[in-house]
């Protein structure tokens, strides 16, 4: 249906080139709450560059979770766009390096000014209040959208909030996104979600075992030290496309010192050309059994090569071996007898892990020698290994090497994650904003939250595997009924990165109302009923972002409100008078306060390793800044933080901030004690067991790391998952998915300078293509035991055989009549396999592939999902 306020078939994106340039001009005609006139004319970009002395540069956020949060500066010349840079603000060194943004980060006006931002509130153009029938749900991801005001919008979502409050109680409403829920809270309470999302494993392992505590952030020694490593061991590691920014220059540093680099991974990827790593091909999954392999050479070797710290081993843990068992527990379920196969009669020689893992044996024990405790080493990776089901006690393995060569606490030594914002840096952050000064609001609900890993599958069959809502809440094997009526995606993309995408669909088409805050129309967006388009930060007040450890960034505004569009708060405050809820009780201070609050608040670590004021303030800065606070003294003054938009130290051998984990803990473990219940590093840990059972999803957790499996991973690509058989099952492939530097998770997918640049293909191992007959450029469609998408191959010798790689984070783009995924998304391939602690398996998939006869337009050459025509007219489709 063609005309005003619809969306149509779309144009191409080649074809918006000059529309998504010419948005930022736009965008200075939009003041608050006011879109441009349907006459608008788009005109087209500056025939020549911009003159960089002209204009104002102003620190523009980069804020999507890539790990790096770098510098990012925007030229505005007349409230328009017309250039980025990156950090200037001091002299490139060692001792204080700049905090450069990456390619996405310098891409990132033309996402905030793409041709595709939803400029208006959209209503489905099927849906009607009521239920049922009326909600035309089978429609959602298919049919056509309306341009609407925002009070008519509020006003329909307001009146079937009430409705179906009235008719379900507030249990029927399934929320996500920190300020929705705040509202929800107020309204009576809502149904929550939890899971283990990036961490895997280590979102709940290591502080049960004694491993420092959640996702290990001050895992690794800071920066200055990890040069001081003789060999660094990556597991899953690539932080120059998973953490764009100063990771990986902290490594390449190690290398110019001599530090030799060793990679467990399928994928030979950019970081490890970069570091001239020695690659070791790794099946996903599988680390455990690798480990496992690893320590029965360092046990096999120890007497000869004194390989193993047992000082370390008998001080500092628990359940290593018989002598050193927890009070109670069989003496015969130690660590080290399980390796040797006393008991159980299976070595896990260098042989049996190979089997499992694919590294040849005699790789297996040249790293075990390699990692020895005279060794300056460093066993470090990502949290991929950790994203796999079945896998609750790889976190608690590599604490198990690490003690075993005593890599902890000391200069040279650490074992653990070095990833994120803190890859090759870690320990505590120096500089950290205040707190905004509002209150989060108690949910009435506490008793009810679906694991992302299932609750597609709850929300669409109306039944759960019931845990509570904390750890001390857990209700083993007891199934709950859930009846959801609302689903409302108030922040996140919980539909594109959560397992089980295929039945999240259909669990979006079975509920009443469907809605989504955002700014484009993103997979949770594409299957709702309205769409409320939120600003970005690039149109707010302020902020603060902390990336690596040393620095802190404050970003200002950088543009007017870009058309009809609202901060997450300012459409809560906008919906909740229809509800019959105050505003002022949710937020009594406006966001300015907010930012005042957190700039006033801001601390740092200084050079004596004392918490002090970061920001001063004067009495003239804070009346401009029209709030209410205090002229107070600080490192650094206001005007001066916004301008140069980021502060950092500079670092020097041995001063306050040099970090090396566990230090504490080696020098009185009594005093400082890690977090399991003995206070030690618990290689048998009865309680991991426990309460990993207490979830109800599987009970092969024991309480010493073991390698076991589930349906799918390694195991699964045989048939009958009899891997001594050989025989190969239907999907004899496994499917892993790599961070790709076209998108940081999911977000910027819609970018068209990174889609130009970033194909987005499915890696395909040189052998394995060759026996299909396919090769570089070919269609190739994927097919999991749960659907299929296409893709185009790049076949590559940097994959080992029988591994598949899609990238993380397409846009599901599903071809309806088929139910084929034109986009490759990974989550669209998963589906609902729970195990252990709730662990999302994103790395634990299974396949097959062949050669597709249909050709695959290239990502930049598909047409855009949203987008205006020069009278200011939709042009695009709903899916």
């Amino acid at each position: 249906m063609e005309g005003k306020g619809r969306i149509t078939e779309g144009m191409t994106r080649r074809g918006f080139v000059a529309a998504a340039a010419a948005a930022s001009a736009l965008a200075a005609l939009g003041n608050a709450g006011c879109s441009p006139s349907q006459n608008s004319v788009v005109k087209k970009d500056h025939a020549t560059p911009p003159d960089p002395t002209e204009g104002e540069w102003v620190t523009a956020a980069c804020w999507h979770n890539c790990g790096g949060r770098c510098l990012n500066k925007a030229l505005v010349k007349d409230g328009i766009i017309v250039r980025q840079k990156t950090d200037d603000t001091h002299e490139d060194s060692y001792e204080q390096f700049q905090q450069r943004a990456c390619v996405r980060g310098r891409a990132q006006r033309n996402q905030v000014l793409s041709a595709d931002r939803i400029r208006k509130p959209l209503k489905r153009a099927g849906w009607a209040p009521g239920g049922g029938a009326a909600s035309n749900g089978q429609m959602r991801g298919k049919d056509e959208w309306e341009e609407i005001e925002w009070d008519e919008a509020l006003s329909l979502i307001a009146q079937e909030f009430d409705r179906i409050k009235a008719a379900y109680g507030n249990k029927a409403f399934f929320i996500n996104g920190s300020e929705a829920q705040q509202l929800m809270a107020a309204y009576g309470g809502f149904v929550n979600n939890w899971g283990t999302t990036s961490y895997g494993a280590f979102a709940y392992t290591p502080g049960i075992c004694g491993f420092g505590g959640f996702n290990l952030s001050d895992n690794g020694n800071d920066r200055l030290d990890f040069k001081n490593c003789e060999v660094i061991v990556l597991i899953g590691s690539n932080p120059a496309w998973s953490s764009g920014g100063s990771p990986i220059y902290h490594a390449l540093l190690c290398k110019e010192g001599g530090t030799k680099f060793v990679a467990f991974d399928p994928f030979y990827n950019e970081s490890h050309s970069a570091l001239e790593a020695e690659w070791i091909p790794t099946r996903p999954g599988t680390e455990t059994a690798l480990f496992l392999g690893i320590a029965h050479e360092m046990l096999r070797m120890d007497a000869e090569k004194k390989l193993i710290d047992w000082d370390f081993l008998n001080k500092y843990t628990i359940g290593f071996d018989a002598e050193h068992m927890p009070e109670g527990e069989d003496p015969q379920g130690n660590f080290k007898d399980y390796v040797l196969g006393t008991y159980d009669k299976t070595p896990k020689t260098p042989q049996w892990a190979s089997v499992r893992c694919g590294v040849a044996p005699e790789k297996i024990s040249a790293v075990a020698e390699l990692i020895g405790k005279d060794t300056k080493a460093a066993v470090v990776g990502s949290y991929a290994a950790a994203r796999n089901t079945h896998v609750d006690n790889w976190p608690q393995m590599l604490m198990t090497i690490g003690a075993m060569g005593g890599h902890y606490g000391k200069s040279g030594h650490m074992c653990g994650l070095t990833t994120n914002a803190r890859a090759y840096n870690g320990g505590s952050t120096i500089f950290q904003a205040g707190s905004s000064g509002l209150k989060s609001i108690e949910n009435p609900i506490k008793d009810e939250a679906l694991c992302h890993v299932e609750m597609w599958r709850g929300i669409l069959t109306g039944s759960y595997n019931y845990t509570g809502s904390s750890s001390s809440k857990r209700n083993p094997g007891v199934k709950k009924d859930i009846d959801i009526h609302v689903i409302w995606h108030g922040g996140g993309a919980r539909l594109q990165t959560a397992d089980d995408q295929v039945t999240g669909i259909k669990a979006h088409r079975k509920v009443d109302l469907v809605i989504s805050n955002a700014s484009f129309l993103t997979t949770n967006s594409k299957y709702a009923d309205f769409i409320l388009p939120v600003s970005t930060l690039w149109e707010r007040d302020g902020g603060f972002l902390t990336g690596n450890r040393e620095m802190l960034i404050m970003y200002s505004r950088v543009l007017d409100r870009y058309f009809e569009t609202y901060s997450d708060q300012e459409i809560v405050m906008m919906l909740a008078p229809k509800l019959g809820i105050d505003p002022l009780t949710i937020y009594p201070i406006d966001e300015k306060q907010q930012f005042f609050n957190q700039a006033a608040g801001a601390t740092m670590i200084n050079d004596k390793g004392e918490k002090v004021p970061l920001i001063s303030f004067t009495q003239a800065e804070i009346d401009a800044l029209k709030v209410e606070g205090k002229p107070q003294d600080g490192f650094i003054s206001f005007t001066e933080f916004k301008e140069k938009g980021v502060v950092s130290v500079k670092r020097k051998e041995g001063d306050a901030y040099t970090y090396y984990f566990g230090k504490d803990f080696i020098e009185d473990p009594v005093a400082n004690p890690m977090t399991s219940e003995s206070g030690l590093m618990e290689i048998y840990c009865r309680k991991l067991a426990a309460s990993c059972k207490s979830f109800g999803f599987s009970s092969d957790v024991t309480p010493i790391p073991t390698y076991y499996t589930g349906p799918e991973g390694y195991p699964g690509t045989f048939a009958g998952g009899d891997i001594e058989a050989g025989k190969p099952s239907k999907y004899p492939f496994q499917l892993y998915n790599p961070h790709y530097l076209r998108r940081v998770h999911s977000v910027m997918d819609n970018v068209q300078w990174l889609r130009e640049a970033w194909v987005n293909p499915v890696y395909l191992n040189a052998q394995d293509a060759s026996a299909k007959q396919i090769k570089t450029g070919d269609t190739v469609k994927i097919t999991s035991p749960y659907a299929s998408c296409l893709r185009t191959a790049c076949v590559t010798e940097r994959l080992m055989p029988g591994v598949v790689g899609l990238p993380h984070g397409a846009w599901v783009d599903v071809d309806e009549a088929t139910g084929i995924d034109k986009a490759g998304s990974d989550n669209y391939l998963y589906g609902c396999v729970v195990s252990g602690a709730g662990v999302s398996g994103w790395n634990s998939g299974i396949c097959t592939f062949e050669k597709a006869a249909e050709e695959l337009a290239p990502d930049i050459d598909r047409p855009l999902l949203v987008s205006y025509e020069e009278n200011g007219d939709y042009a695009g489709k709903g899916m």
